[in-house]
């Protein structure tokens, strides 16, 4: 509801609105409505149109073709014997014809790589002489029953190949959109945390300018009572005049980091949106093992060298086809008939058989064919090699992310303590510098602890999300909810 809400407001009103964001908010704006979301999924809808013309292909196709009409004048050569002399002779005649014909075929693709038609046919032919008013002669060709078998032997069976291949090619296609709708989830904590980042920073120099200015007033009194030097005068008016302009630079950077992340999620300029920013992250520890299993049998990879395989493996198959004895069977059977008369073409129609096998056998080809083979088995023992080390390499990345990823929480829980620690050592070295027990130089020093402090649990928490949405990415599992990612498939296409 919330998103429906974001998306109808934020676009189609022309008034100002402004949201505030929890990250989980962010992340489901991401996926619902970002410009990235909507090309991941046109990119799955291109697979799956691919993959229903595959289907399609094994499916009964019904073509209907003529041809409405087919006009020819010309002068036609014709050799004529003297029956008496047996003189040929060659004379010259003016043919002018129309034919009209149409057919109605069914055409299924068979599981052997061939495919059989059944069709229908019939043809109107139409002779003139000099015009359309001196018709000569007219008939008709029917043919009302055609069955024709296809048939190729010792070649390759794409439908073999394809049913293979095909199935697996889909569900990658539905492992990479599940991935790819992830890598959509990082950017968005990217552009959350930059945001964040730059709210924190400009916090920082919002403070810090204000302090500074107080420090430097205090200063210029104790200067003028003698109680510092004009190295610490100074000093304290070069921090003055360096807290003013990151505080320029600090509102600039949320400005910008405001607007890329309004840019990101789909909003117009005319809305604001504000972060809410976490203070606590999911206590989760991850096993290995467990991790490494859920990302062989999910990640669309692993899918990917499966088919890689099976697409090298056609290929041997294809060039050892080609250099080898094939054979064609086309047999063809049906009934035709020619009359005068529309009725006539289709009373008592006579047979018509046709079988014609193809052989063909390479003798000497200087072994053209036999090196294609042998560069076809190489290519697949290269294919085999760099899946091997890709696997390797695989699980390696896999038990390094999860060893990253179950430091993050203790790292946010010292970045925790260490913004608490550094806040309250800010606040004893201020009040001890204004009682004139420190230097500006130990004021300094607490101040940039207190600064690098709040800028590492803004860190910290982005390293943590980070690194469970790229173990999500890798694995395609959600460890907090405890279940796989999934997507209604169904209504995406639709």
């Amino acid at each position: 509801m919330l998103c429906l809400c974001l998306s109808l407001c934020g676009r189609a009103q022309t008034r100002k609105f402004e949201y505030s964001l929890t990250l989980a908010e962010v992340l489901t704006l991401a996926q619902d409505q970002s410009l990235d979301a909507i090309r991941t999924r046109n990119t799955f809808l291109a697979s799956y149109w691919q993959y229903r013309s595959y289907k399609a292909n094994y499916l009964p196709s019904l073509t209907f073709s003529a041809n409405l009409p087919n006009f020819s004048k010309r002068i036609t050569e014709l050799q004529v014997r003297d029956t008496l002399t047996g003189m040929v002779s060659t004379e010259y005649l003016s043919d002018f014809s129309n034919r009209l014909s149409g057919s109605l075929a069914i055409t299924q693709n068979l599981p052997t790589g061939g495919s059989i038609s059944l069709s229908s046919s019939l043809e109107r032919y139409d002779q003139f002489q000099e015009n359309f008013s001196n018709h000569k002669s007219g008939i008709f060709l029917a043919s009302p029953v055609n069955i024709n078998l296809y048939q190729s032997f010792f070649g390759v069976n794409n439908y073999k190949w394809d049913r293979k291949i095909e199935p697996l090619r889909f569900e990658e296609a539905k492992r990479i959109y599940l991935r790819q709708m992830e890598e959509v989830s990082i950017r968005a904590i990217r552009y959350f945390f930059d945001y964040a980042a730059a709210i924190q920073n400009l916090a920082i120099a919002e403070f810090n300018y204000a302090n500074n200015d107080t420090l430097h007033k205090i200063a210029i009194g104790r200067y003028n009572l003698g109680t510092i030097g004009e190295n610490d005068l100074l000093q304290s008016e070069l921090n003055f005049m360096d807290a003013s302009s990151t505080l320029n630079e600090a509102q600039l950077n949320k400005e910008s980091a405001q607007n890329k992340l309004r840019s990101f999620l789909g909003f117009n300029e005319l809305t604001t949106v504000e972060i809410i920013i976490p203070t606590v992250v999911p206590q989760v520890l991850l096993e290995a093992g467990k991790v490494l299993e859920l990302s062989k049998k999910n990640n669309p990879d692993l899918l990917a060298y499966q088919r890689q395989l099976i697409e090298a493996e056609k290929r041997v198959a294809e060039e050892r086809s080609d250099v080898g004895f094939k054979a064609d069977l086309n047999v063809t059977f049906g009934l035709d008939q020619t009359s005068n008369t529309f009725g006539g073409a289709y009373k008592d129609p006579n047979d018509m058989e046709n079988v014609r096998v193809t052989l063909s056998f390479p003798i000497l080809d200087w072994g053209r064919g036999r090196g294609r083979v042998q560069m076809a088995k190489s290519n697949q023992e290269v294919v085999k090699n760099q899946i091997e080390q890709a696997y390797a390499d695989f699980e390696e990345d896999v038990a390094l992310k999860v060893r990253q990823f179950n430091m993050q929480e203790t790292q946010f829980r010292i970045a925790a303590k260490s913004d608490t620690i550094a806040q309250k050592r800010y606040d004893v070295s201020k009040a001890r510098f204004l009682i004139d027990k420190i230097t500006i130089t130990d004021m300094n020093n607490a101040q940039l602890d207190r600064d690098r402090s709040q800028q590492n649990y803004i860190t910290a928490l982005r390293n943590y999300w980070n690194f469970y949405y790229t173990i999500r990415q890798l694995s395609l599992y959600d460890y907090i909810e405890d279940k796989p990612l999934e997507t209604d498939f169904d209504l995406l296409v639709k």
